[in-house]
């Protein structure tokens, strides 16, 4: 949520990024070379526009794009964007994430999308703390791994979510 001072921290934060991630893509018209996954007629594309996008598994290489995927729709849709690292996060911080999803849902309608960072990290009973928010829509899960999701993300987890494969970019995408 953002405060009176937000911009100047934003500002301040992104003059001392990396230079790859002051100039990673902010629309999808910028994103290029995953085609298969967001070009003009894919599904995740349209979702993404119409804002009516369900929980997705992205899933592909490093450097393919994931996360900056995750936030290019967090920047169209009219959803609220929270991240939790599988690498560092706990149940606690899931259910945090969640009962807060939960609060804006009932107070003021908003949707949240919940962002999950190397989810096949996560072990299975960390993975179950997710589903039922899955299922009930509390939360939209967008999941990044470098791992095949079929065997790394629980089965429950998959049959609730669309997996979308991201491909290594070539030359001329670089």
């Amino acid at each position: 949520m953002d405060n009176l001072f937000s911009e100047v921290e934003r500002y301040k934060r992104n003059m001392n990024a990396p230079l790859a991630v002051r100039m990673r893509p902010q629309t999808l018209s910028e994103y290029v070379g995953q085609a298969q996954a967001v070009g003009p007629d894919s599904w995740l594309r349209r979702a993404i526009e119409h804002d009516v996008l369900s929980s997705v598994i992205l899933y592909g290489p490093a450097g393919t794009g994931k996360t900056t995927l995750a936030r290019i729709i967090a920047n169209t849709t009219h959803a609220e964007f929270t991240e939790v690292s599988a690498v560092t996060g706990t149940v606690k911080d899931l259910r945090r994430e969640i009962d807060a999803a939960e609060s804006r849902l009932m107070a003021r309608g908003m949707r949240t999308i919940l962002f999950v960072d190397e989810i096949h990290r996560f072990s299975r009973s960390q993975q179950d703390a997710l589903l039922h928010a899955v299922e009930d829509r509390v939360v939209i899960l967008i999941g990044a791994t470098t791992e095949n999701p079929y065997f790394e993300v629980n089965s429950a987890l998959i049959s609730r979510s669309r997996v979308v494969e991201l491909q290594p970019l070539g030359d001329s995408d670089i």
